[in-house]
């Protein structure tokens, strides 16, 4: 008996024994969890593209006392300051005790997911049959975008310099669009395809309408009747599309998954649900930090994190210096001393498709915010790979804040990769680790991640802001 408690004892020293987060979590909490879950389904409802997100994420910044950061503007520990870049990303920051000297502690989520944007020329008709041809962004799964409702999000820029903002699908009693798919009578041949070649990309294309023009004969008759209801509703002509970005969105709203509502299913959880948690704990600081808080919520990482609204653009290097030389400190002296959590998911093992998992290094529902030293593919390509004392670091500040977490790698070696924003940062001479919820179905229209899982990102995201080294 001694010794089987002696051993007990030896383990419990020498061993790790990991255990789910609701054998961990504090019962005090869970209301705290719910009210945060439900605000974030809220949010989702409301950002279905980069461009709604960037504008509720300010609505809300702006409800919590944050003003508009100009170039030049004196600031003082305490103020709360945003930026917003074309309007697709959003850095904000609050400013520190200390000087920006001695660094920042930073955050990085992106606000954009996988989805299906129009082409340049998009309407045709076809056998009576109006559509829009689209192109996809990011990397999706071809055969789920088939089938499901769908809505149309974004803007047309007019020649005139006006903007036209376009909304079909989101509000009650609106119609919604789809893509069709092959009936099984007549898939045979179809199904002979490796699952990535069964729907191409130019057979996604999104079906608008089947009612021609009444009056007169000849072609384009249903083309013309779809063009003369958008002409009615946003003024616009079909040369417009030209300068248009119209985003094609899974029409389902952000819900409770399972009998227990332990989880939320939605689309875009990719990496609005990280978004949401770094910026929600910045607005929930509730004092003012020691060092500088910087949260960034960039554009374009589904695709590169290239282009203006990228993480890969000069617009986070001007913010930042922009910030320094408010307080007389050179950049590149902020940046080697700051630290960030890029802020992205992580994939979530699943028992149905345990082959690509390697379940010692898997990130599991309920088990915590997910740490990952590395991304990338193969052999680390694409990563930024975080040092040892980096990794400790973080996993000092959360457990000094009590925050539940694990460790985790993007599935089997060579079963595939993927990546995030972290060797960006990490290329500025910022030290950085990955971190982020564990997701079900990643890239898929309708995504699934644990409410455990979210409210400890959340908690993980306040402890970086708030760390006093």
């Amino acid at each position: 008996m001694a010794e089987n408690k002696k051993l007990d004892e030896l383990k419990k020293k020498l061993l790790c024994d990991r255990k789910n987060g609701y054998d961990r979590f504090n019962d005090g909490e869970a209301a705290a969890m719910e009210s945060y879950c439900a605000d974030y389904k809220v949010f989702l409802d409301a950002g279905k593209t980069e461009r709604e997100c960037a504008a509720e994420l300010i609505r809300l910044a702006e409800q919590a006392g944050f003003r508009p950061f100009d170039r030049g503007m004196v600031l003082k520990a305490g103020d709360k300051v945003y930026f917003r870049n074309r309007g697709k990303s959003v850095y904000l920051a609050c400013i520190g005790e200390k000087p920006l000297s001695a660094g920042a502690q930073i955050t990085a989520a992106h606000i954009d997911s996988p989805r299906l944007d129009l082409k340049p020329n998009p309407l045709y008709e076809d056998n009576e049959l109006c559509y829009f041809k689209t192109h996809y962004y990011g990397g999706i799964r071809k055969y789920q975008w088939t089938t499901i409702p769908m809505e149309l999000h974004g803007v047309v820029a007019l020649k005139d310099g006006r903007t036209v903002t376009v909304n079909i699908g989101a509000d009650e009693g609106d119609p919604k669009l789809v893509i069709t798919d092959l009936l099984p009578h007549l898939g045979a041949e179809q199904n002979k395809k490796p699952l990535g070649e069964a729907v191409p990309a130019e057979t996604l294309n999104l079906l608008l309408g089947s009612r021609p023009i009444p009056e007169g004969e000849g072609s384009d008759r249903v083309k013309l009747a779809v063009m003369q209801l958008l002409n009615e509703k946003y003024g616009i002509v079909e040369e417009d599309f030209t300068s248009a970005e119209l985003e094609a969105v899974p029409a389902a709203r952000a819900v409770d998954i399972g009998l227990d509502r332990s989880m939320i299913g939605a689309y875009g959880h990719d990496d609005r649900v990280c978004a949401y948690a770094a910026f929600r704990a910045l607005l929930d600081l509730g004092r003012t930090p020691e060092k500088t808080a910087v949260c960034i919520l960039a554009d374009k990482e589904e695709i590169g994190s290239d282009g203006v609204t990228g993480m890969q653009s000069a617009a986070f290097d001007t913010f930042m210096e922009d910030l320094c030389e408010a307080q007389g400190v050179p950049v590149r002296v902020c940046l080697e001393k700051s630290f960030c959590l890029s802020a992205d998911v992580t994939a979530a093992f699943d028992p149905n498709f345990a082959e690509v998992f390697e379940k010692r290094n898997a990130a599991y529902l309920n088990y915590g915010i997910g740490l990952c030293k590395y991304t990338g593919a193969r052999g680390k390509s694409g990563a930024s790979d975080a040092n040892a004392e980096t990794v400790a670091y973080v996993r000092g500040l959360f457990d000094e804040a009590g925050v539940l977490w694990q460790i985790a790698e993007l599935g089997k070696v060579d079963a595939g990769g993927g990546g995030t924003v972290a060797m960006y940062m990490a290329n500025r001479n910022i030290t950085t680790l990955d971190a982020g919820v564990p997701v079900l179905s990643m890239h898929a229209p309708f995504e699934t991640v644990a409410k455990l899982d979210c409210y400890e990102t959340y908690k993980g995201m306040k402890a970086v802001y708030l760390a006093k080294n």
